[in-house]
């Protein structure tokens, strides 16, 4: 086993920890208050190829592997997580859905633009839409219905909780054609976002990631053409499910990289407190919180690159994704709320950006399936 990175690697590394100091740091705090969707620096992922890394050349992307990938996520993560979610959406949900089962046509009209972030010199990035208010753990039960009208299907619907929801120009919706068929009767298509009937709902006021582009998206006889449907009739189902496990590991990256933002902010604050004479990182109390938290960061971290390595070398990651997500976001939650103790009553006010990392670090357990649903599917794996 080989733990060094290559110097590919180590490049994509030094370029995302200097676009996170240097373009999303400054602001950062302002974009939060003020609920502000990060465009500008979004435009800059474009640039840098960052919004299709995986995706083949041929297609627009950067060509590189998952753990290229992970490395930027964390970096990024560790400064600003709705930077990272919105890049993260359009990397693992739906640059990496459109390649592996849309059609050549299909690629070549969206995944194309998709990969590289902007078309007609614009931002061009997409969202992915799954969940409704009464199918979030439980996605098999959609509501959203998609009636096959001959040439063109008709949508109605609402999906809730979409990331990229207003600034998208392509959404992946998954609805329902033959609610007899249950999950095998959902179908995914691609929809593009000015297509009229769609109404896009007021952004949500949120704990945190509260620059990410939340909202809720309607439905009303909304006219999808038969060949954006992606895949077989009936296959929307495993899609989603499918296209779901690379997402857990951009998930996963996202709040190791918060649990690393924060862990590096409180050694930091810990060899300038000075507290009883001496640097509070000479008390045994500080030091132990620090001890663990780095301890606990690189097994997260370990846990993540193995989980990208195997979905790199073709093997089923479905497990690893899960044990991934899991461990890294509830890594995040404790390393964050560990990072606001260490800072004492600093670490309650925002100019130290560690409570914004706490309040981050929630969400991880929640989006792309809850720390309940990886349990879930990690069992079912392991007892086989």
């Amino acid at each position: 086993m080989d733990f060094n990175l290559t110097e590919e690697q180590l490049m994509i590394q030094r370029a995302a920890r200097e676009f996170a100091q240097q373009q999303c740091l400054p602001g950062v705090i302002e974009r939060d208050e003020h609920q502000k969707f990060p465009k500008e620096q979004m435009e800059q992922l474009a640039d840098l190829g960052f919004l299709g890394m995986m995706a083949p050349t041929e297609y627009g992307g950067a060509g590189m592997d998952t753990i290229s990938y992970v490395i930027a996520m964390e970096e990024i993560s560790k400064v600003d997580a709705s930077v990272s979610v919105a890049m993260s959406v359009n990397n693992s949900l739906v640059c990496w859905g459109l390649e592996h089962y849309a059609t050549e046509e299909q690629k070549k009209k969206y995944l194309t633009p998709l990969a590289q972030g902007k078309k007609d010199g614009a931002l061009y990035i997409g969202a992915f839409l799954l969940s409704e208010p009464e199918a979030g753990s439980d996605a098999s039960h959609q509501h959203t219905s998609a009636i096959d009208k001959g040439d063109h299907y008709l949508l109605n619907g609402v999906k809730n909780w979409i990331t990229n929801g207003s600034t998208s120009s392509v959404y992946l919706v998954m609805a329902q054609t033959d609610a007899s068929k249950g999950p095998k009767g959902i179908n995914a298509f691609i929809v593009e976002k000015n297509t009229p009937g769609i109404l896009v709902g007021a952004k949500e006021n949120k704990l945190g990631i509260r620059g990410s582009d939340t909202h809720a998206v309607s439905f009303m006889d909304v006219k999808v053409p038969k060949e954006n449907r992606i895949g077989a009739d009936g296959f929307g189902f495993t899609f989603a499910m499918k296209t779901l496990n690379g997402g857990r590991i951009g998930i996963a990256a996202q709040a190791l990289g918060i649990a690393s933002g924060a862990y590096e902010l409180a050694l930091a604050y810990s060899k300038q407190r000075q507290s009883f004479g001496k640097p509070i990182h000479e008390h045994q109390a500080i030091q132990f919180k620090l001890a663990e938290m780095a301890t606990r960061i690189q097994s997260a971290r370990l846990i993540c690159y193995h989980a990208a390595w195997e979905k790199d070398n073709g093997l089923d990651y479905t497990t690893s994704a899960a044990m991934a997500k899991l461990h890294a976001s509830d890594t995040a939650m404790w390393a964050a709320t560990e990072a606001v103790q260490v800072h004492g009553g600093y670490g309650f006010v925002k100019e130290y950006h560690v409570e914004r990392l706490m309040r981050d670090a929630k969400i991880t357990q929640i989006y792309e399936g809850t720390s309940e649903i990886q349990k879930m599917v990690i069992g079912r794996n392991i007892t086989k």
